[in-house]
């Protein structure tokens, strides 16, 4: 089935109301004990982690989406259900994570939302929905419709002069184990200070997808994930919906080496083989590609 600008739109909605939905009881049980459970996953303990929570956002989230499924002939990839890979046989698949962010959901810290993308089977992104239950933020986008904050066209880009305003990179809390982390906080200081910005703020602590909307939401920033052999890295469900987000805001999108995202990779669901990146500017992106290659000598 061919869609059209207007079924797009109506996909649009049907992803902003299940993303609300799950939104509210991921916020009803946000200050109540949950249990965590571990599943197989990456190799780090945020892929690990899961809860009831994940789970019941799941089903709000399938309950408003699967009958698009059979309407649309939509495939469907979600982090709490195993790939049946049928995103490769499909023209477009639903890209859902329903809870991103678990570990600082669990923490009762910021870093957690609702995360729903509408992606084709050659990885373009065509719909991002993020709903953040902490400051009940809603981002969205549709391809070549441009990006919304609450249903508003985002006007994020600052007017202050450059050294007026400081430099935010984010990262995820396990790159404070990475074997390059202090060379590489001591080289982005000296980027902020190359580009003119007065100073340097370090964001370690959110889920990938909180970390990539806080780049706009914190302008100028940049958002970065080195690759690894480890499987990890963050998945198709945590950059599929943002990297949307970015194409329209104008933002600067990519993986660490400025190529675009695999967003339907057919051997893995991980995106650990590239790494990610995600920046207000090109100017700061450029600088960040060139320290990688750098550091990799």
């Amino acid at each position: 089935m061919k869609l059209v600008s207007s079924d797009f739109v109506l996909l649009s909605q049907c992803a902003i109301s299940a993303a609300y939905q799950a939104g509210k009881v991921i916020s009803e049980n946000s200050n109540t004990p949950v249990t965590v459970n571990t599943k197989k996953a990456g190799e780090s303990l945020a892929s690990q982690v899961v809860t009831e929570v994940d789970l019941l956002a799941q089903q709000l989230i399938l309950q408003r989406l699967l009958p698009t499924c059979e309407r649309y002939d939509l495939a469907l990839l979600t982090e709490e259900s195993p790939d049946d890979f049928q995103r490769l046989k499909k023209d477009f698949f639903w890209c859902i994570d329903p809870l991103d962010g678990t570990l600082p959901f669990v923490e009762s810290t910021a870093g957690y939302s609702v995360s729903i993308a509408l992606v084709c089977s050659d990885g373009t992104p065509y719909i991002g929905v993020i709903y953040d239950p902490v400051e009940q933020t809603l981002y969205s986008a549709i391809k070549g419709h441009g990006a919304l904050r609450n249903g508003k066209p985002w006007a994020w880009k600052s007017n202050l002069a450059l050294s007026e305003q400081s430099l935010t990179f984010i990262s995820d809390r396990s790159f404070k184990q990475h074997h390059l982390f202090d060379q590489t906080l001591t080289e982005l200081e000296n980027i902020a200070t190359k580009l003119g910005y007065c100073g340097v703020n370090n964001i370690l602590y959110g889920g990938a997808v909180m970390n990539a909307s806080w780049v706009l939401e914190k302008n100028p920033a940049c958002y970065f994930k080195f690759p690894k052999p480890e499987t990890g890295g963050g998945s198709l469900w945590d950059y599929a919906a943002t990297a949307c987000l970015f194409a329209e805001a104008g933002a600067v999108v990519s993986d660490i080496q400025g190529r675009p995202l695999d967003l339907n990779r057919p051997d893995s669901s991980f995106m650990n083989h590239r790494g990610v990146l995600y920046s207000s500017h090109h100017e700061i992106a450029e600088q960040v590609i060139n320290l990688y290659h750098n550091l990799m000598g």
